[in-house]
């Protein structure tokens, strides 16, 4: 009971410290890419936050599971520094040990990935999209910014007025340049507003000019006005397209398994796999020399991770494109790191090396020539 509440008490402590460092990272570089997506018009600066955070939601699967592999490759080395394995192995317990402790800490974790993967990954992507197209599909005299041209949601008009009021009801020194039907119309206003007529919103302008010329030149007509109305689109919240297999519900992957379906799947679920294999990794690559630093085991041990997620990245590729199959990929990728990780694991834990493998061969090499 000493043994495990130790190791279950430190390994809170690595856990928290980590992720509460690794999220700080990623909520830093995810608001500095949506405000500059948002500064390309792509996100609502007023929404910056609520992409952000559903970004973020998105990413906590690989962060517990690096959080969870870091704390155990630190709390084990440090173990090895302070010399605390001996004590632990003189007193008979092995290193395959600390896989009963290790596995109550991390099962809560473990449960909390896969639902994440599974569930909560599918939504946040979903929110954003939402939130994204709602922004895109705003109508034309939404897009309009004091200051600054504005091209329409159809790309056929330009707007740009200079001061507006209070209410957004109303502009100043107002220009809009139309390209419909293969003429240019370029129309420019002191002031205008915006009014309801018939359930559509037009804008009226007052005190302005109108400049009408067809493409080829051919045709020039310049009129001027006391007051103009023009019919603007209002917000168009129609549903898009289909949605990418990243933001579909898992069951919706499972109810259509389409290749891209399954290279979805077989990444979500190989977020769940890879976070309980790299609870086996981290034991075998937590034995450092307690004489020479441990920062080559943390080096590894990110190595391991980076290599084992751009897998998990591949596999979903190759699953999409059909050069892999999605029970097979799954099987060949976790369970082979599965097996390879317990095989070292079993290694260290009974001390095998090559010498001793050699001397047990001679032995019975020996006894199987005299034994006639």
């Amino acid at each position: 009971m000493l043994f495990h509440s130790s190791l279950r008490k430190e390994l809170a402590r690595s856990f928290g410290a980590t992720l509460v460092v690794l999220v700080t990272i990623v909520m830093t570089m995810t608001l500095i890419r949506t405000l500059g997506q948002a500064t390309r018009g792509s996100v609502n600066p007023s929404e910056v936050m609520m992409v952000m955070g559903y970004t973020v939601l998105g990413y906590l699967p690989p962060i517990l599971t690096l959080s969870l592999f870091i704390a155990i490759v630190g709390t084990i080395s440090r173990m090895y520094r302070d010399s605390e394995m001996v004590i632990w192995f003189s007193s008979g317990r092995g290193l395959s040990g600390f896989l009963p402790p290790l596995f109550r800490f991390a099962w809560p974790v473990l449960v909390v990935i896969a639902v994440l993967a599974l569930g909560i990954w599918p939504w946040s992507n979903q929110q954003t999209q939402d939130l994204r197209e709602r922004y895109g599909k705003r109508g034309d005299l939404e897009r309009v910014t004091p200051g600054q041209f504005q091209e329409s949601a159809s790309g056929s008009r330009v707007f740009f007025l200079d001061k507006d009021t209070p209410d957004n009801r109303s502009g100043r020194n107002i220009f809009i340049s139309t390209n419909e039907r293969g003429r240019e119309t370029v129309t420019s206003a002191r002031s205008g507003r915006i009014d309801i007529i018939n359930d559509s919103q037009y804008l009226l302008l007052s005190n302005g000019q109108r400049l009408e010329s067809s493409r080829d030149g051919a045709e020039l007509k310049i009129s001027e006005f006391e007051e103009y109305g023009n019919r603007v689109s209002g917000a168009d919240l129609g549903v898009g397209g289909d949605s990418p297999a990243k933001a579909r519900s898992t069951l919706a992957l499972l109810l259509e398994p389409t290749r891209i379906h399954q290279g979805e799947l077989a990444w979500r679920i190989g977020l769940a796999l890879a976070a309980l294999n790299f609870v086996v990794i981290a034991v075998t690559v937590s034995s450092v020399n307690p004489r020479a630093g441990r920062s080559g085991n943390l080096v590894f041990a990110l190595f391991a991770f980076i290599v084992y997620y751009n897998l998990l990245n591949l596999g979903q590729s190759w699953i999409g494109s059909g050069r892999a199959s999605f029970a097979g990929f799954l099987l060949v990728l976790h369970g082979g790191v599965m097996v390879m990780g317990l095989l070292w694991l079993a290694k260290q834990h009974n001390n095998w090396t090559w010498r001793v493998l050699l001397r047990r061969r001679q032995p019975a090499a020996s006894a199987g020539e005299s034994a006639p």
